[in-house]
């Protein structure tokens, strides 16, 4: 139950913090997790997670730290020069000296803080860290020399200016982009666990302060080299792993003696858990460990569950192991003093500064799912409530209550175990988070009417059906979401117990999963019919609202700096062009989005509203930037489906009814416009006719190569299946409606009609005039290369097509094709992504995706 391992291992949803044991913990009784799977390599080494979350902070720091430079320039620019105005006072002999000396300093500290750690008791360990530390540090210089490279050959000018400046005394050149002399001592510090903090510290500071006064650095530049140093220690450590932070049986031994305990052996059963044997008859002792780097590793996932979740617990992620093991004992001594079967505590002790311990008297028993069906009898659950309600009187939450936290001892009595993060003086949502907890916990062995009749039985039906809006999947601990996915997945059912089923009062258990929890409300509903059963919204903030405001924010960072670019301004295009055609430009791109929901609501039996199907196709243009091709406007038109309560399967068949009609009229368009291009005076539309037919037949001898290819045909079969299977039947059913097939037809017509007069419309504004079929095929092809790309919104390729194409097809010059494609896509894909992005959100408000 080592309370750090135990409290932060998995999203545990509501506030609950239990994991399902791992193989190694299985002969742990009562343990919910306590302990992360820890993976030991042959030469004693644990690859953290927490060097990994490290690295990956740090390697994001790098990156704001050189966007900031670059785009903030005028803010870096000022505090180099505040900084370099305060240097120019220190005299120039004080600075040089200063600077010599602190480097000197700087050299000489990784010697020291090597030779303490190797003098010290552990010298294996302290080898090995120190091995690490010299790792780091070449690592880290290397990656300060490779910026510096990077910076001075192939960085934008303006970055290279806010991270350098000219050499003082008039030397020529300008100082490094990187102030490099840090980060390997850094690295070194922080690879190899030193754990002195103040001098080392200081050394640094005043080096850098040196650094900055003589005029060698910039303070960009100083914190790169920190971040650097930072950054390599925790990616040397997570690829190498460290050196395994648990101690070993000795040491625990030593512990509890000096604790007054007379243990004369450990055995391990699991990496942080020890079965201590006493003298003189005294009962054994489950020792568990808790370590810091457990704690720091789950230091973002608690801060988002605080951050989303109305139920989490109260953040506890950096607090120290010795903190840790206090919080665990206070909740297990408030549940021993409410009257709670537990196990008891023999002793608490420390282990260094990274490592303590907890030492339970040892319980012999088997947890709930360790119990055979005929074992689990009416008398045990109502134990078990019995034991929660004992909780609930003195206010304590547990927030684990799965199986493996209920153990039964040889005599039938159930014990509460595992508080590692467990409240006192809970609040009432809280409290009634257990409830519901356990329900679920016991319906998953006993069925939904045997667990809820045990329920009011000892609690009462009021405190139940006071839990029933807590009862919903997010609320619950995640082993408990698990087993009910699992069921779900496998069509199981829980077994029913004899009791239920021979005295026949009531049907078989629901399904596990959502039918489950449906069961266990309607049982709650049958006892109690006033209860309110409408679930509670626990969520603060739901992740797909975080990551529509992220999505927001980046697309104003990574748009508008766009619209005011220097060279091909599209600002500078709209603005000197004609008002006629521009206005005209604009509302075919916005009659675009309608004419898009006509295409879409033509291909859906059902009845839609309208407007929504507007608004998700405005939604998609803010999808679009984070999507590549055509995918994210398939995936919102199928969630805008499913909303309105069409079956995923027909929500699927209707949108790919779409895509295949779409692709077909697209075709015939590119066709007709080929041949009225050449029609035209000196049209040359047909001179793409062999380049047309010759990939029709490369499509082709690539289809007979995969018919050939059995394991590429039965892949290809399964990927066309689904167009057999729902696309074919969806458009038989669409025949039968011929206005509506008619409003999809000309819906999918249009949408192509309106964009290509959107282009063109830019072409004319700009002065151009090119004939209206050249740039239609231009468009046609160009939005073909868009969907094909990978990248979001066809960055770059249709661009590239199209400018490529007006140049070659509607003979326009280079400049003039660049103004019309900017300012096409100005209206088509960067001024509708803030407008989608509020769609988006509209549309979720009013649960419409």
């Amino acid at each position: 139950m080592a309370i750090v391992t135990g409290s932060t291992s998995g999203d545990t949803g509501g506030g609950t913090t239990a994991e399902a044991p791992t193989a190694a913990r299985r002969g742990i009784p009562g343990r919910t997790g306590g302990g992360r799977s820890r993976a030991v390599s042959e030469s004693g080494r644990v690859r953290q997670p927490v060097a990994l979350i490290r690295l990956l902070t740090g390697l994001l720091a790098v990156a704001v730290t050189l966007l900031l430079a670059d785009y903030a320039r005028a803010t870096t620019g000022g505090i180099a020069a505040d900084v370099a105005e305060a240097a120019a006072l220190v005299p120039r002999p004080l600075a040089h000296l200063a600077n010599g000396l602190t480097t000197a300093a700087v050299l000489l500290l990784p010697v020291v803080l090597a030779a303490r750690r190797l003098l010290g008791p552990d010298r294996r360990r302290a080898l090995q860290q120190v091995s690490d530390g010299l790792l780091a540090a070449v690592l880290a210089y290397g990656a300060t020399l490779g910026v510096d490279l990077w910076a001075d050959a192939h960085a934008p000018p303006s970055l290279l200016a806010a991270l350098t400046q000219p050499l003082p005394d008039g030397v020529p050149g300008h100082t490094e982009p990187v102030y490099g002399y840090l980060a390997p001592v850094l690295a070194f510090m922080t690879a190899s666990g030193s754990r002195e903090r103040r001098a080392p510290w200081a050394v640094l500071a005043v080096s850098g302060l040196a650094g900055l006064a003589g005029g060698y650095a910039t303070p960009t530049a100083l914190l790169l080299g920190l971040l650097l140093g930072w950054t390599g220690a925790h990616g040397t450590l997570y690829a190498v792993g460290t050196p395994d932070p648990l101690p070993g049986p000795r040491e625990i031994l030593r512990a509890l003696r000096e604790s007054g305990l007379r243990p004369t052996g450990a055995r391990a059963v699991a990496p942080d858990h020890h079965l201590v044997h006493q003298a003189d008859g005294r009962p054994d002792l489950d020792v568990l460990l808790l370590e810091r780097q457990a704690v720091t590793a789950a230091a973002v996932q608690r801060a988002w569950r605080r951050l989303r979740l109305r139920t989490a617990p109260h953040p506890r992620a950096l607090r120290s192991p010795r903190t840790g093991l206090e919080h665990e004992a206070l909740v297990t001594y408030a549940a021993l003093a409410a009257g709670v079967r537990t196990r008891r505590i023999a002793a608490t002790a420390g282990l260094g500064h990274d490592t303590a311990l907890i030492a339970y008297e040892h319980l012999p028993g088997r947890t709930l799912d360790q119990l055979a069906e005929p074992e689990i009898t009416d008398e045990l659950l109502a134990e078990a409530w019995r034991q929660l309600a004992r909780l609930q009187r003195r206010e304590i939450a547990h927030r684990a209550l799965v199986p493996s936290s209920l153990l039964v001892d040889d005599d039938g009595a159930v014990h509460l175990v595992d508080f590692a993060d467990g409240d006192i003086a809970a609040s009432e949502l809280v409290l009634h988070c257990d409830i519901a907890q356990l329900l679920t916990t016991l319906a998953l062995r006993t069925g939904a009417a045997r667990s809820v009749r045990s329920a009011i039985a000892v609690l009462g039906p009021d405190p139940v059906a006071a839990a029933l809006p807590l009862l919903q999947p997010i609320a619950l601990a995640l082993p408990t979401r698990q087993a009910l996915k699992q069921a779900d997945r496998a069509g199981a059912r829980p077994a029913p117990a004899a009791a239920e089923t021979d005295a026949g009062d009531g049907p078989a258990p629901a399904a596990a999963g959502s039918g489950l929890l449906d069961a266990i409300r309607a049982e709650v509903l049958r006892a109690r019919p006033q209860a309110v059963g409408r679930p509670v919204r626990l969520e603060r903030l739901r992740p797909r609202t975080l990551l529509a405001v992220v999505g927001g924010v980046v697309a104003g960072w990574l748009l508008i700096p766009q619209l005011f670019a220097a060279e091909d301004n599209p600002i500078a295009a709209v603005a000197d062009a004609a008002p006629a055609w521009l206005a005209l430009a604009l509302v075919a791109a916005a009659a675009s989005h309608v004419t898009a929901a006509m295409g879409f609501v033509g291909f859906v039996p059902e009845r839609l509203d309208f407007r929504n199907a507007v608004l998700a196709q405005l939604a998609g243009a803010f999808v679009k930037l984070v999507s590549p091709g055509g995918v994210g406007g398939v995936a919102l038109n199928t969630r805008l489906l499913q909303r309105a309560g069409i079956p995923t399967a027909q929500a699927l068949s209707s949108v790919g009814v779409g895509q295949l009609m779409g692709l077909v009229l697209h075709l015939l368009q590119l066709g007709a416009f080929v041949y009225l291009l050449d029609l035209q005076p000196g049209g040359s539309g047909l001179d793409a006719l062999p380049a047309v037919v010759g990939g029709l037949a490369g499509a082709a001898a690539l289809l007979a190569l995969v018919s050939a290819v059995p394991a590429a045909r039965r892949w290809l079969v399964a990927r066309l299946r689904p167009l057999t299977a729902e696309v074919l039947p969806r458009l038989l059913d669409l025949l039968r409606s011929p206005t509506r097939l008619a409003v999809g037809l000309t819906g999918q017509l249009l949408v192509s009609i309106c964009l290509i007069a959107c282009l063109y419309c830019c072409t004319r504004a700009i002065g151009r005039a090119p004939s209206f079929a050249s740039v239609a095929v231009v468009f046609l092809v160009g939005n073909a290369a868009g969907n094909v790309a990978p990248t979001p919104g066809g960055a770059g390729a249709v661009d590239g097509a199209l400018i490529t194409l007006l140049q070659q097809t509607a003979s326009m010059e280079k400049g003039g094709a660049m103004a019309a494609v900017a300012m096409f896509r100005l209206l088509t894909l960067i001024l509708p992504v803030l407008p989608g992005w509020a769609a988006m959100t509209w549309l979720q408000r009013r649960k419409a995706l």
